[in-house]
């Protein structure tokens, strides 16, 4: 089958699964199998294949995404619960000023974002960035985007993340220096991001059941009640709280990069520094410090913590069905036939990072492997270019920030954001997809007027 018919093919697919969400209002997951199977079908997947391929789509993402999601909510709603995140919430607020409160998340997300992916950040980040929405009456979306927003960029342009390490090591980029220039790239992108998202009517959007909508409200009186009964986590502890599993990611990553590949400590910071493990080891910290703060029993401890699991599982669902979608792409070779029309353009080498990147982004979904796909695409060219290596480093960069446009239906992480604030598919697509895209292009422009300096 020619390039042409699967570029049609897929755009085909993209259009009928918004049809069936958006007007038909089929449920997602339902839509997105559906989709799936037929497109699978129609690029001429082999029928003995096509189960199979969307079995192995769903267990790529539901591998990471089920066990994260999972603990890093139950470690939420303990916070929650308690009536941690309305206290942290009400100290920072009286500290900071309103006004200041979501440039301030913002800010932290950007920190914290850099040594830990971007749905593990999300999902950590949320119960906090709710309780600082109620207790600044804010609307969720309007402290959530700009969180979400930067913890994406970070995540596609900043090692140690897998996909700017891998795109360097093919392009045979210095980290150091993809580092050092990305931080800087990154922040003007947060700011970017965090003005953007005022653009938006964001006042307008009726939130649907989810994490954000359910939250639990602890009344501001009974807060003052438990901490009068010294029951409530202090500010402290749930700041300790949050930053414990990230600080075990960060550890794990920063020993794997300057550990030797021989180093015996290696594999302990591959399990300490592995998301599942940082996470499990947060729970049972917080399941111990705020069940004796709260003064909760075993069974009430138990009974708080599953009670996440529940809002939580229509994310972990519809998640894995946008993995289904994306590796039916893959393996349909639909990102193969746009990569090579799109080299075949002959633009200039930093366009084409970005061009290419952003393109296969949209018609996959997963922004490591637009990453990784680019790079590989392009590291000849680089090779034999005669390139300095700000100029190399400046086109990893490139790659990147065409890997952070463009999210969409096929994105898992599309359905993390969406999901878990309640958002409805046109809504997401209104908001998160144009924020990340308004991101990826100022990514970009920032990154091209260097290079012309440069």
């Amino acid at each position: 089958m020619d390039a042409a018919t699967l570029l049609l093919i897929a755009l085909a697919a993209v259009g009928v699964m918004l049809v069936l969400v958006i007007k038909v209002e089929l449920p997602a997951f339902v839509a997105m199998l559906m989709v799936s199977m037929g497109t699978a079908l129609v690029t001429g997947i082999p029928l003995a294949n096509v189960v199979p391929v969307m079995v192995a789509g769903m267990g790529k993402v539901l591998g990471s995404v089920a066990t994260v999601v999972g603990l890093g909510s139950m470690l939420g709603r303990l916070i929650e619960v308690s009536g941690g995140a309305d206290h942290l919430a009400r100290t920072f607020t009286e500290k900071l000023g309103q006004k200041r409160v979501v440039a301030a998340l913002t800010i932290a997300a950007f920190i914290l974002g850099i040594p830990v992916f971007f749905d593990v950040g999300f999902i950590i980040l949320a119960p906090i960035v709710f309780g600082f929405a109620k207790v600044a009456r804010l609307n969720p979306l309007n402290v959530a985007l700009p969180v979400g927003a930067v913890l994406l960029t970070v995540h596609v342009a900043l090692p140690p993340h897998p996909g700017p390490v891998a795109a360097a090591a093919q392009v045979q980029a210095d980290v150091g220096l993809v580092t050092l220039i990305g931080l800087i790239i990154c922040a003007l992108v947060g700011v970017v991001g965090f003005y953007a998202t005022k653009l938006f009517k964001l006042d307008k959007i009726v939130l649907g059941d989810s994490p954000a909508s359910e939250a639990t409200i602890v009344p501001t009186t009974e807060v003052e009640a438990m901490e009068k009964r010294h029951t409530v986590p202090g500010a402290g502890t749930v700041v300790g709280l949050i930053v414990l599993p990230i600080a075990l990611i960060m550890i794990g990553s920063v020993l794997l990069t300057v550990l030797p590949k021989e180093d015996a400590l290696r594999p302990f910071a591959s399990f300490v520094g592995a998301p599942t493990t940082a996470l499990l080891i947060g729970l049972l910290v917080a399941y111990v410090v705020v069940g004796n703060k709260a003064k909760w029993g075993k069974s009430q401890r138990s009974s708080i913590s599953d009670s996440a699991l529940p809002i939580v599982a229509i994310i972990i669902f519809v998640t894995g069905a946008g993995g289904v979608f994306g590796n039916v792409l893959v393996e349909s070779k639909i990102g193969d036939a746009l990569s090579q029309s799109l080299t075949a353009l002959g633009l200039p080498l930093i366009v084409a990072a970005f061009v290419i990147s952003l393109a296969l982004r949209a018609a996959q979904g997963s922004a490591t492997v637009a990453i990784l796909t680019t790079a590989g695409l392009l590291s000849q060219a680089i090779a034999s270019g005669g390139y300095s290596p700000v100029e190399i480093a400046l086109v990893t960069l490139a790659i990147g920030f065409g890997a952070l446009g463009l999210s969409h239906i096929n994105d898992s992480g599309f359905w993390i954001v969406t999901k878990y604030l309640g958002l409805s598919v046109a809504d997401g697509l209104k908001t998160w997809t144009v924020l990340t895209t308004i991101c990826g292009l100022a990514g970009f422009a920032i990154t091209w007027g260097v290079w012309q300096v440069v």
